[in-house]
């Protein structure tokens, strides 16, 4: 199988099973949903993901190593998790 999310820097097996277990498939499919929203789909499916996951999967979108991701940008997307993750509980 060739699977093109494992082709993108910082997926591996693993996490590109979780991806597309939540309907993620491609990188046209992980770029359209955006860091954030693909992060809270595969936590929100009960997958024992670490913010690394959110951090590899930005580094995917713009392919860079994660640890390359600025800070300001990590403080940013946790953000947007936080506030995703409050949205769904009311």
């Amino acid at each position: 199988m060739n699977d093109e999310l494992q082709h993108l820097k910082n997926l591996g097996k693993t996490s590109s099973q979780w991806l597309h277990a939540v309907g993620i498939h491609n990188a046209s499919d992980l770029k359209r949903l955006g860091a954030a929203n693909a992060y809270r789909a595969v936590k929100a499916r009960g997958f024992r993901a670490s913010k690394v996951l959110l951090y590899a999967i930005e580094g995917a979108l713009q392919d860079v190593h994660w640890n390359d991701i600025p800070a300001e940008r990590k403080e940013a997307l946790n953000r947007q998790v936080e506030l995703l993750s409050a949205g769904n509980k009311g």
